[in-house]
């Protein structure tokens, strides 16, 4: 995989495409980052096997869906499980978290403005809560200020991604989370996370 020819194919917006950019960074794998318009998407459209974005092609071959690659490019560059039950404890971190962004998808494609607003308040103070909550009992149960093992991997990531990313809006890590905060940092503490994060343009999704 290290000599393997990357090219990820997403919208110019964090969005679904942006944990995969996260891993590859906190891999320091070189990659060609292609980024398109909506008014571009019908020409990549045809490269796509099921109709979405993101992709990603690997030596000239597409693949799709931004589970399973995420899943694939944490397995591949050292950011899942090490055993059974830590991979199974990451899938089923990637679910939950799955669970709260289709809760935030189906706010952000509301039409009513005013609808949108208040949903936005709605999940930020009874969703985004709840699930704060089921995860700052994970990292306090593992006790290691990470979600699985002793180290940086998928599950970290996609909650940096929560927060930082495309949820960012519906999300407020506040002091009721300190280990969700310390968590953070420990994501920001990866060199090529934090060099990426530094140049990335701002985006609210």
């Amino acid at each position: 995989m290290a000599n393997s020819k990357l090219k990820l194919y997403y919208f110019d917006i964090r969005g679904r495409g942006e944990v995969a950019r996260l891993i590859l960074a906190a891999a320091g794998k070189r990659f060609e980052d292609i980024r398109f318009t909506l008014d571009d998407w019908p020409e990549y459209k045809k490269k796509a096997p099921y109709g979405q974005a993101p992709l990603l092609e690997v030596d000239g071959v597409i693949f799709a869906q931004s589970l399973a690659i995420n899943a694939f490019l944490a397995r591949e560059f050292g950011f899942h499980g090490k055993t059974s039950l830590e991979i199974f404890k990451i899938d089923e971190i990637a679910h939950l978290v799955e669970d709260f962004v289709l809760i935030v998808a189906r706010n952000f494609h509301l039409n009513d403005e005013a609808e949108k607003t208040n949903g936005i308040l709605a999940i930020k103070v009874n969703d985004a809560t709840r699930y704060f909550r089921f995860l700052e009992k994970i990292l306090e149960t593992n006790g290691t200020g990470y979600f699985v093992g002793d180290r940086l991997t998928l599950a970290d990531i996609l909650f940096f991604d929560v927060v930082t990313g495309f949820c960012s809006a519906y999300v407020d890590v506040t002091n009721e989370f300190p280990m969700l905060k310390n968590n953070m940092s420990r994501v920001c503490g990866n060199a090529g996370i934090s060099a990426y994060v530094a140049g990335r343009k701002d985006s609210s999704f």
